[in-house]
């Protein structure tokens, strides 16, 4: 009997666009069938625009399936996606066909997405990374979240509409935070 091969797979909590040494870290918790979170998505691509090596954004799964049919197996396509370094283009094509997110246009989506595993479908099927995706919701409901989008600067919630105001007063705030401990170390 052979030994069954251990697959590593990449959570959602290690990865992240922007930059890697960033000291600011942006992170969402969203839904893909979510107009809100989809709108939030566009305010976020202009954030890692506008503070280009200052931050660097995590997304997070949180279906909210009672109302999303489609969102847990969207989110499962993304991590599937990310095992072959292509969740944010996966991300991003989620939100962009966020009202045809069904197994077969998930399938469609992979392709242009880039994904070349011959067992994207059957991974789907078997819901090979739901349990990812359940450790994103768990971790969420863990913090208290109820609704999406759900945003975090540096672990601490935005009590806030995900505007792009507010958001860039956050990451500001929390950038002058950061200066503000730097200089004092060094005084000290």
């Amino acid at each position: 009997m052979k030994p069954k091969e251990i697959i590593e797979i990449i959570p959602t909590k290690q990865i992240f666009v922007g930059d890697p040494k960033a000291l600011v870290t942006l992170m969402e918790y969203g839904d893909y069938e979510s107009e809100a979170c989809a709108k939030a998505n566009e305010v976020v691509k202009q954030l890692l625009e506008d503070f280009k090596g200052k931050i660097r954004f995590n997304f997070r799964h949180f279906p909210l399936t009672k109302i999303h049919q489609r969102s847990l197996k969207a989110a499962e396509a993304s991590v599937a996606a990310a095992q072959e370094g292509k969740f944010w283009e996966m991300h991003n094509i989620l939100f962009a066909n966020r009202k045809t997110l069904g197994t077969t246009s998930l399938k469609l989506h992979s392709l242009e997405a880039g994904i070349t595993s011959k067992k994207f479908l059957d991974d789907l099927v078997n819901a090979t990374y739901g349990w990812q995706v359940q450790g994103d919701l768990k971790e969420g409901i863990d913090k208290g979240i109820k609704d999406v989008p759900a945003f975090f600067i540096n672990g601490e919630p935005l009590n806030a509409k995900p505007t792009y105001e507010n958001l860039s007063k956050a990451i500001n705030s929390a950038l002058r935070q950061l200066k503000r401990k730097l200089a004092t170390k060094q005084r000290a």
